[in-house]
């Protein structure tokens, strides 16, 4: 039986390399159509908990994940010699970038010679994780092709990543998804299995213009994000509400899209994908000045925010050194459990830098670990009860969770810093903007 006879047919065994917030939905979407999947994590705990039917991971809920297990749908392993196994591989692993702002695809790198090892005639292996353009054919290909021909023993195609975590109106299913193949038999093998689990599979000529587009699309947010990050420091010096103004342009009909500025950017896209671009550009004597300067915009937000807070205190005659400072929100967006790269971290860290002393809460992160960037942040999440809050001198709203009952904590807060407009229509003195 072919490969492509095994995926029309549901035949053929998934293997899903990095069990997170996009290999984890991909088992469960997979599943849903009656694929059987062999999912792959070097985090022995969380291969552990899967195997027990459960979710690490709060918005993929566990029912989904233990109905694949009681149909022995779905197995996970730490043991990366069981690679031969599956007829399809993607690859959902981390692309961080270093100290230095350059790309870090080490995980990338090590996968995929794990992969190479083991490889097999009719495997088909997917890359899901985001990078510069060039990282299939110039990174992965000459690792995979050492024993086997590409296209004809096996296929190699990009198709990016589209997640959004705690987005419930836009889900695997039901997102885009874009395909580029090394070789036209790679790419037809690619189309094949992305449709048998979403609504409308987008080709595209290559690789290369697979992993530019989800660069773009990112790089396009944070673009505009800087732009309205840049117009919110201008308004609070004019004193006018740059929120008002968003939600004037925003009835507009057509030429504009609304982008709200924040503290800073987060998640493991946003921050991360354009400076991948940026390095590749160098490659080529090529300086993306417009997507740097975007970068250093939102970078600095933080730094910004923390400013902010400095101003205020001082206002009501209070210095920021010693300050107790109440973080209300640590993960990167509202009403998700996921504090990769978020500006609350950055924001913790430069506070307690002046002399601070801060605490957090968050609903959806009961504990903190500083993680690659910041292991010097070891925190708990604090009860936010009228005791806690009046203890403070500052609550500074960093991430908007819909949890909050935010006229209560306008009510019992002596001061407050808002970076998200969070408390539109609640009046008060002691409510600032940041």
């Amino acid at each position: 039986m072919t490969l492509l006879e095994k995926i029309s047919q549901k035949q053929a065994l998934v293997g899903i390399i990095g069990l997170g917030y996009v290999g984890l939905p991909l088992v469960l979407r997979f599943g849903e159509v009656g694929f059987h999947i062999l999912g792959f994590d070097t985090d022995p705990q969380k291969v552990e908990q899967l195997n027990q039917g459960k979710s690490y991971i709060k918005h993929i809920p566990a029912a989904g994940i233990a109905d694949l297990r009681q149909r022995q749908q779905f197995e996970a392993t730490a043991d990366m010699r069981r690679l031969s196994e599956p007829d399809v591989l993607l690859i959902c692993v981390p692309t961080p970038l270093d100290a230095n702002r350059e790309p870090d695809l080490q995980y990338v790198v090590k996968t995929t010679e794990l992969i190479a090892a083991v490889l097999r005639p009719g495997q088909l292996v997917s890359l899901e994780s985001t990078t510069y353009p060039g990282t299939t054919d110039e990174v992965m290909l000459p690792l995979l092709t050492k024993k086997l021909s590409v296209g004809k023993e096996f296929y190699l195609v990009y198709s990016p990543e589209r997640e959004d975590p705690g987005n419930t109106q836009f889900v695997v299913r039901t997102i885009p998804k874009v395909v580029g193949g090394i070789t036209p038999a790679c790419l037809e093998q690619g189309v094949a299995l992305y449709s048998q689990v979403i609504d409308k599979v987008v080709p595209v000529s290559s690789t290369r213009a697979a992993e530019l587009s989800k660069i773009l699309e990112n790089t396009y947010r944070a673009v505009n994000i800087a732009l309205v990050n840049e117009l919110k420091m201008l308004c609070l010096r004019m004193g006018i509400d740059i929120f008002e103004v968003i939600e004037a342009s925003k009835t507009k009909p057509f030429g504009f899209q609304a982008f709200y500025p924040g503290p800073g950017l987060g998640g493991h896209c946003i921050p991360i994908d354009p400076f991948y671009l940026t390095w590749k550009a160098r490659e080529y004597d090529f300086s993306t000045r417009f997507i740097e300067l975007a970068g250093d915009i939102n970078s600095n937000m933080p730094y910004f925010v923390v400013t902010r807070v400095m101003e205020v205190l001082n206002e009501y005659g209070k210095a920021l050194k010693n300050a107790k400072i109440l973080v209300l929100g640590l993960a990167y967006k509202k009403d998700v459990d996921d504090n990769r790269e978020s500006p609350a971290m950055k924001i913790i860290q430069i506070l307690r830098e002046k002399g601070a002393k801060v605490e957090y809460n968050d609903p959806h992160i009961p504990r903190c670990g500083g993680m690659r960037h910041y292991p010097g942040i070891e925190l708990a999440s604090v009860p936010l009860t009228e005791a806690t809050l009046q203890q403070v001198d500052c609550v500074l709203l960093v991430t908007d969770h819909s949890a909050y009952d935010y006229e209560w904590i306008a009510a019992k807060s002596p001061l407050i810093v808002d970076t998200r407009n969070a408390f539109k229509g609640i009046s008060g003195p002691h409510i600032y903007q940041a």
